[in-house]
């Protein structure tokens, strides 16, 4: 198998031609995903559900199923991404469910932790080999964020993508997105963010209709800077606790005082609206 059919890369070379960015929301359980769906459908716009290997540890194979079934059935494109599996056993249960025919479209082979570029390659490469024989596009990141969130690895010590370096370590990875390093971090923010736009308008110009670019560390960040990172060729958007605080909130609330469907109703009406402000705000509603 190739990756010319592959979905999560079709939709977002289309959004990085047209010029807008597509949510890549986190869903941490069904109500998520539904939710997801609804507001994607009633705006017209693409949309990547997306999780956690801890979420995919926790419901395996029939959890993988009931997304790739919500996505691919939706009457928009949306598509299903692993994000961040950085341990063996995460990349591993990924790869033996694709090899039972429940394959995500696309995962994210997170080596960043590694000391050295070469180091990453090394750690990353066999793992795309193998998901690209089963048509999974591969996202790699280059350069380290710092932070940590839901699971995974808390890192102190960011590195800057170098775009010199970025061609030999796409083409060193064989990954087909690529998340860059630009002093975007995961977690909230203590200081205001400082992207390095420079970095990201010197991927554009290397990668522009070839390797999608993909902004993580996205928590509390302003409207004016997604629109900047999306003008300088950002077309994956990862979106975590903008959508999960508020639906938890919601639901915790709702709990207390309301019978469990009216609380799950009222929370998952809640996360949608998280969805659609992102979707017109990233440009991408009616681009379905």
């Amino acid at each position: 198998m190739t990756l010319e059919n592959n979905r999560t890369l079709a939709m977002l070379r289309k959004a990085e031609a047209e010029g807008y960015g597509v949510l890549a929301q986190t869903c941490y359980d069904a109500n998520c995903v539904i939710g997801l769906v609804r507001a994607a459908e009633r705006n017209r716009s693409p949309a990547i559900i997306q999780m956690f290997p801890v979420t995919l540890e926790f419901g395996k194979g029939p959890w993988l199923q009931f997304c790739l079934n919500a996505a691919h059935q939706a009457s928009v494109p949306i598509v299903v991404h692993l994000d961040h599996a950085t341990d063996p056993e995460h990349i591993e249960l990924a790869l033996s469910l694709a090899e039972q025919g429940i394959a995500f479209d696309s995962i994210m082979v997170d080596a960043s932790h590694a000391e050295t570029d070469e180091e990453n390659i090394a750690l990353a490469r066999p793992y795309v080999e193998r998901a690209t024989r089963y048509g999974i596009a591969v996202e790699v990141e280059l350069g380290r964020l710092e932070g940590g969130e839901a699971g995974l690895r808390t890192i102190s010590d960011a590195k800057l993508t170098r775009p010199e370096k970025a061609l030999e370590f796409v083409g060193g990875t064989g990954a087909t997105i690529l998340a860059p390093s630009i002093g975007n971090l995961h977690g909230k923010y203590i200081n205001p963010p400082n992207f390095r736009q420079d970095i990201l308008q010197d991927l554009q110009k290397a990668f522009q209709g070839s390797t999608p670019l993909c902004l993580h560390g996205t928590d509390s960040l302003p409207d004016e800077l997604f629109r900047e990172c999306i003008r300088n060729g950002i077309s994956k958007i990862n979106i975590n606790g903008w959508g999960r605080d508020p639906y938890a909130k919601k639901l915790a609330e709702g709990l207390l005082t309301k019978p469990f469907p009216d609380a799950v109703d009222d929370a998952v009406e809640v996360f949608e609206e998280v969805c659609e402000k992102f979707f017109k705000l990233f440009g991408s509603a009616g681009k379905a």
